[in-house]
C-alpha cells in the first residue's frame, strides 16, 4: 500500500530519462499524458529491478512515486507518448494498431549500462485505442508481473515488471473488475509490427529511420557491416530462434504470437493469455481467443519464422538499396530466413543436452530427445516435473523410481533409461557434477496455471495478495531445492486444472 504523505515529503522519484524515441519524427507516435486514476495504491514494487535501473525504491514507493506509476503525475524529464505500429493478428493484417492502452514514459540507462524503456500499461485511452477503454484489470496485470518475473528468473530474455498499482476504479470486461496499471520495463518496445506500419504506408524514409534506430539501440555491430540492414535482419532472426527454443525447452506457450507481439530486441513481450504446459502435448493451447490452435505450443517455431518473414518483407525496400535490385533483395531476405531453422534446432538440441546432463555431442542425441518426448506425450507426463526428477536419476539407479512413477508405461521409459545410462558413460563428468548441472537446466518451479489463477482470484475478489506474494517468491528462485514448497512443484489435480487463459482486453 502507498505510504503516508510524510514519506512522500522525504522522497521524490527520479528517473533520469533520455527519451531518444521521442526525438524521432512525429508520425512514429502520438504525444499524450497518461489518464489519471481515482485512488492509486501500490500493490507491488520490484525493488531489485528498481536498483538495476538506478532508481531509489523508497522514492518509487512514496506517494509521489506511486502517482507517477499510476499515471497521475508526469515525472520530471518524461515525454509521454503512445507508439504507432501495425501487425498481423492471427494471420490477418491490421495496418494501424499502436499503443491502445500503454504510455511510454521515457528511456533511461541502467546501472548495467543498458538502455531501457519505462512504459505504463493500462494507463488510459490513446489515439490508437480503437474503441477500447485503455485500461487494464488487476488480474492480467498480476499475471504479467508473475510470468514475466518467472521468465527473467528462468534466464529467458523478457520484459520485466517494475510495479503494479491499483486504480480505485472498475473496468468493464464480461463483468466489472478492479482496475490496475503495470509499469513495464523493456530493452525497447520496437516490434515487427512497427516495421510493418511504415512498410504498409510505403514510407521508406520512416522505415530507414526506424531501422537505424533499432541498429543503434540493439545491434550496434550491424552499423559496421557492409550491409547494415541485412545484418539487422540476421540479428533479429538469430535472437528469436534462440528465444523460441528457450520457450520450447520450458513448455512456455505465448498464446498471442502476433507480429505486433514479436520484439525486435529478442525479448518475450506481451504476456496475455500465456501459460506453461504441464502434461507434454505439442497441440496444447490455453488462449481462449486461439480457436484454431494457431499458436499452440508445437506451432511456435513455425509461427516465429512466419513473423520473421513479415519483417523481411517490410525491410525489402532497404535491402533493395543495399543489394542493387529487387531480385537480389529477395535472395538476401530468403537467405537470412533460411538460417532460422538450423539456428533454432541447434539451440533447442543444445538445451535438451543440458537438460539430460550431456556435455558432449553425439549424432543420435536428437533421436534420444525425441524418444523421451514421445514417451512423455504417450504417458501424459508433466514436462517440468519429468525433467527435474531426471536430475535425481543422474546420480544413480536409486533415483529411477521417482521418474518411473510419472510414466504409466514404465516399460517404455525403462528402455529409454537404459540407453540414456549408456550415453552417460561416454561423458567425462561425475554423477554429482552432472546432477548439479542438470538442476540448473531443469527448474523445480514454474508459475503453474492453477497457482497463478488462484493468486489472481484471491487478489481480484478478496484483495488478498498473500498468494501472489508467495508465488512470486517461489518463482524468483526456480532452480533451488526447497523441500518445504513441494506443492508448488506438482501439476494441477483434475479439479484444479485451468484449460483456458484470457487476454486482458
Amino acid at each position: 500500500m502507498s505510504p503516508s504523505s510524510s514519506t512522500a515529503d522525504r522522497h521524490t522519484a527520479h528517473f533520469r530519462f533520455e527519451n531518444t524515441y521521442s526525438r524521432l519524427p512525429e508520425r512514429f507516435y502520438a504525444r499524450l499524458n497518461p489518464t489519471p486514476v481515482a485512488v492509486p495504491r501500490l500493490v507491488k514494487l520490484n525493488t531489485e529491478l528498481a536498483r538495476t535501473l538506478g532508481i531509489d525504491p523508497r522514492e518509487l514507493a512514496s506517494d509521489h512515486g506511486v502517482e507517477i506509476l499510476a499515471g497521475n503525475r508526469v515525472a520530471d524529464g518524461s515525454e509521454p507518448l503512445a507508439q504507432a505500429y501495425a501487425g498481423h493478428q492471427f494471420g490477418y493484417f491490421v495496418p494501424q494498431l499502436g499503443d491502445g492502452r500503454a504510455n511510454l514514459l521515457g528511456e533511461l540507462v541502467g546501472r548495467d549500462g543498458l538502455g531501457y524503456d519505462i512504459q505504463l500499461k493500462g494507463s488510459g485511452r490513446t489515439p490508437f485505442s480503437r474503441g477500447g477503454d485503455g485500461r487494464a484489470a488487476l488480474g492480467p496485470v498480476l499475471r504479467e508481473y508473475i510470468v514475466s518475473e518467472a521468465m527473467a528468473a528462468l534466464g529467458v530474455p523478457t520484459t520485466r515488471a517494475l510495479a503494479a498499482v491499483t486504480t480505485g476504479e472498475r473496468v468493464q470486461r464480461e463483468i466489472a473488475l478492479p482496475g490496475a496499471v503495470l509499469t513495464r520495463v523493456a530493452r525497447s518496445h520496437l516490434r515487427v509490427g512497427t516495421f510493418q506500419y511504415f512498410a504498409a504506408r510505403r514510407d521508406t524514409d520512416g522505415l530507414r529511420i526506424l531501422a537505424d534506430f533499432a541498429i543503434a539501440r540493439h545491434y550496434p555491430d550491424a552499423a559496421k557491416a557492409e550491409r547494415p540492414y541485412r545484418a539487422l535482419l540476421d540479428g533479429v532472426i538469430g535472437r528469436q530462434a534462440e528465444l523460441v527454443a528457450q520457450w520450447m525447452l520450458l513448455g512456455f506457450i505465448h498464446g498471442v504470437m502476433n507480429t505486433d507481439n514479436t520484439s525486435i530486441s529478442g525479448e518475450t513481450i506481451d504476456y496475455g493469455p500465456c501459460a506453461f504446459m504441464e502434461a507434454y502435448d505439442p497441440a496444447t493451447v490455453f488462449s481462449a481467443i486461439d480457436q484454431q490452435g494457431r499458436y499452440a505450443y508445437g506451432n511456435q517455431p513455425r509461427v516465429m519464422l512466419w513473423n520473421l518473414t513479415r519483417l523481411a518483407e517490410a525491410l525489402l525496400p532497404l535491402l533493395e538499396e543495399e543489394e542493387g535490385s529487387e531480385q537480389a533483395a529477395l535472395r538476401s531476405a530468403n537467405e537470412a530466413l533460411a538460417a532460422f531453422a538450423p539456428k533454432y534446432e541447434v539451440a533447442r538440441l543444445d538445451g535438451f543436452r543440458h537438460k539430460l546432463g550431456l556435455f558432449t555431442e553425439r549424432e543420435d542425441d536428437a533421436l534420444m530427445v525425441e524418444r523421451l518426448l514421445e514417451l512423455m506425450f504417450a504417458n501424459h507426463t508433466d514436462l517440468t516435473l519429468g525433467f527435474r526428477r531426471l536430475c535425481g536419476a543422474a546420480l544413480g539407479p536409486e533415483g529411477d523410481e521417482e521418474v518411473r512413477s510419472l510414466f504409466a508405461d514404465a516399460g517404455g521409459f525403462d528402455s529409454w533409461l537404459v540407453d540414456w545410462r549408456k550415453r552417460l558413460k561416454e561423458e567425462p563428468h561425475s554423477p554429482h557434477e552432472r546432477a548439479r548441472s542438470m538442476r540448473m537446466a531443469n527448474p523445480a518451479f514454474i508459475p503453474r496455471n492453477h497457482l497463478v489463477e488462484a493468486a489472481l482470484k484471491a487478489a481480484s475478489e478478496h484483495q488478498d495478495y498473500q498468494p501472489f506474494e508467495e508465488l512470486l517468491d517461489v518463482i524468483s528462485r526456480p532452480y533451488e531445492e526447497r523441500p518445504s514448497l513441494e506443492r508448488y512443484t506438482m501439476p494441477a489435480r483434475a479439479e484444479e486444472r485451468v484449460s483456458q487463459t484470457f487476454c486482458g482486453t
